[in-house]
């Protein structure tokens, strides 16, 4: 059987209006219950067959003609057909056609019904299954609505009913099959309005229901875990967000579990970068560099829209052109114009800081030409700012630098004429000059570099003026014995405090009184040498204790000596009781001795002696030890403690004890073997 396709146009109910369709539907009832003489698989042609036959057969008075010569079916036989051969021919031909039409007739097949053709008021119920059928076959959601729509409408008592019941709920599932595919795209809208086209008078429908709940309950949650996800990443909590974003593989949809999930995860790490991109920018902006700077502005500008950092790297862009703004204006105050020019024009305009910087670029230009110095670099830098236009956010500060270079032009000259005069070089131009400077206020611009000029001047004045004194002085200390230099002293002092030769004297005059205070005092400090030297050292101290305490030249020298003639005295004082202590020769004694003796100083000349004493006595004390540990080991290991560590003795001392300690403390001997042992060894 050949099946033919049926066009997305045809419908159960073309062909009829409004007000037929009552009447073709009760034609349908009668031809569904008709079963005789309507094979199962007909088409609409086939149903009019029976008809045009039948009309053929009966008259219209539904008579037989009652003039028979007029009867098409009477044939009058000629003579010939009368004889015997004429009927053995006629026998022979009319069965083997009979037969022949019976074979064709068997082996004929039914032709399909043509679905888009059929006019369904008056089509069977297994026509309109098997074109449902048909339709339903093409899996597509028009397809099985069109098939629903033509089998659903056959009465509940129909002989098909069973079979069509089962036919609509597996339709109505492959409705929810296809929905839920659109679901599984991430078109949950469409896959509710797939689902909600079932007919709701399908007992099927309440499946509509359940899945649209179902479907809105996952797209809910999906949605809330992304969202969540998403005030993660606000709040740069990447950790938190991606254990968030996880959560989308178990939701119960592709979409989610896969494109939002990618996408999320893709938006995750993309953040993470940019919040490094971000930490980098900030970085770089510490260092006060301008290609730091323009890094920065780089890297926040390639932060994309899509990205959570979007709105702060925008704010942060014109944040960091401010800075390099700033950056220029501090060059600016540091009278750096050309540095300054330099980083204003490489401040992009990505910034949207052009107004600024073009206003910035024009008055630091002017202040270049006013730092020139003079009246031509002036009047050029006035005629610049003068071309600022009032509507610019730095017309107020150029009139201000207007009115202030206007008055520094005035002042200029003032400086011009005086340095012309002191160019000369002699006092009364130096005094006419600073003159001519002092009638800059020293309000005025270049009222400060006015001062400087009048202030160098004076000490040229007073330079000029107390040279001679000074001069003279040198003379007279020339010769180097107390009269020359206590005159040179004299001489000097004439320079009075705040001349411009003032320190240069007072340098010069400490020199001269540090030679004369030690011609004076060298000879008392001479004499208390000569005391120390005869092992007066008491008498020495006493004879440079005044000289030490007068804060003459020589007070520090003769401190240094009482210092070292104390600590000689101290020497002998410590090396005289450590004798006198050892006396005794206990080992008490001479431990006590050994102390005392070793606090005689290294640079005494009796430390040799002292540390050949420690030696000898440390020695006693072990030999003390020894004599001791013959009779009493516990008692001579006491001794040879006392002996001190560094001493000559103390090795020897040490390794007395360690075989005193042996002999108290023996290592245990090993148990001899029974003899049953040995044996069976």
């Amino acid at each position: 059987m050949t099946e033919r396709d049926i066009p997305e146009s045809w419908h159960p109910t073309r062909g009829t209006n409004p007000d037929d369709r009552e009447r073709l539907s009760q034609t349908q009832k009668v031809g569904d219950h008709q079963t005789s003489g309507i094979p199962a698989t007909g088409s609409y042609d086939s149903l009019k067959q029976p008809r045009d036959n039948h009309v053929a057969e009966l008259s219209p008075n539904n008579s037989p003609n009652p003039n028979p010569k007029r009867n098409k079916g009477y044939i009058k036989l000629p003579r010939w057909m009368k004889g015997w051969v004429a009927w053995a021919i006629l026998l022979t031909m009319i069965p083997g056609g009979v037969a022949f039409m019976a074979t064709a007739m068997l082996l004929k097949l039914p032709s399909a019904p043509n679905c888009p053709a059929i006019f369904w008021p008056l089509a069977s119920a297994s026509v309109r299954l098997h074109c449902a059928q048909l339709a339903a076959s093409k899996q597509t959601v028009g397809d099985l609505l069109q098939a629903i729509a033509l089998v659903k409408q056959l009465p509940p008592d129909h002989p098909l009913r069973g079979q069509i019941d089962q036919f609509l709920e597996e339709w109505s599932k492959d409705i929810l099959e296809l929905a839920d595919g659109s679901f599984q795209a991430g078109r949950i809208e469409e896959a509710i309005a797939t689902a909600r086209k079932i007919p709701q008078d399908l007992p099927t429908y309440k499946l509509v229901d359940e899945q649209v709940s179902k479907w809105e309950t996952i797209w809910t949650r999906a949605e809330t875990i992304y969202k969540n996800a998403e005030e993660e990443l606000r709040q740069q909590r990447w950790q938190s967000a991606f254990m968030l974003a996880s959560k989308l593989l178990r939701v119960d949809n592709k979409y989610w579990s896969s494109v939002k999930y990618d996408e999320l995860n893709g938006i995750i790490t993309s953040s993470k970068e940019d919040v490094d991109k971000l930490a980098k920018a900030e970085t770089l902006t510490k260092s006060e560099k301008v290609d730091d700077f323009l890094e920065a502005i780089k890297l926040a500008e390639s932060i994309g829209k899509n990205s959570y950092l979007y709105s702060k790297a925008q704010e942060l862009i014109p944040a960091y052109g401010r800075k390099m703004l700033e950056l220029a204006q501090a060059k600016i105050d540091q009278r750096d114009a050309d540095t300054a020019l330099d980083i204003a024009r490489q401040i992009p305009e990505i910034t949207g800081l052009q107004t600024e910087v073009e206003d910035f670029i024009a008055l630091a230009d002017a202040q270049r030409s006013a730092w020139i110095g003079n009246i031509a670099g002036l009047e050029a830098a006035i005629t610049q700012a003068q071309l600022i236009d009032p509507s610019r956010s730095v017309y107020d500060k150029a009139q201000q630098l207007i009115a202030r270079w206007q008055v520094e032009i005035e002042d200029v000259a003032r400086l011009e004429k005086a340095r012309n005069l002191a160019n000369q070089g002699t006092i009364n131009d130096l005094t006419a000059a600073i003159a001519e400077a002092q009638l800059i206020p020293t309000s005025n611009p270049r009222g400060s570099e006015a001062q400087e000029d009048i202030n160098r001047w004076q000490a040229q004045v007073e330079t000029i003026e107390d040279r001679p004194y000074l001069e003279r002085a040198e003379q007279m200390a020339f010769l180097g014995d107390i009269n020359s230099l206590q005159a040179a002293i004299a001489e000097a002092s004439q320079i009075r405090q705040g001349r411009a030769l003032y320190p240069e004297a007072r340098r010069r005059i400490r020199s001269w009184v540090g030679k004369a205070q030690r011609i004076q005092d060298q000879p008392i400090l001479d004499q208390a040498r000569d005391l120390a030297q005869t092992g007066d050292l008491t008498a020495a101290i006493n004879a440079a204790r005044p000289l030490a305490n007068s804060g003459r030249s020589l007070s520090g020298e003769a401190q240094t000596a009482i210092e070292d003639w104390q600590g000689q005295i101290r020497a002998r004082d410590n090396w005289s009781q450590a004798k006198a202590v050892a006396q005794s020769g206990t080992p008490e004694a001479l431990l006590e001795a050994i102390r005392i003796a070793d606090k005689v100083s290294n640079n005494s000349i009796l430390r040799m002696d002292a540390n050949i004493a420690i030696d000898q006595w440390s020695q006693q004390i072990l030999e003390i030890a020894r004599s001791q540990g013959s009779s009493d080991i516990a008692k001579g290991i006491e001794t040879a403690r006392l002996v001190p560590r560094g001493s000559g003795a103390y090795s020897a001392a040490q390794e007395q004890i360690k075989t005193w300690q042996q002999l108290l403390n023996p290592a245990p001997q090993p148990e001899p073997l029974l003899p049953s042992l040995i044996n069976t060894q």
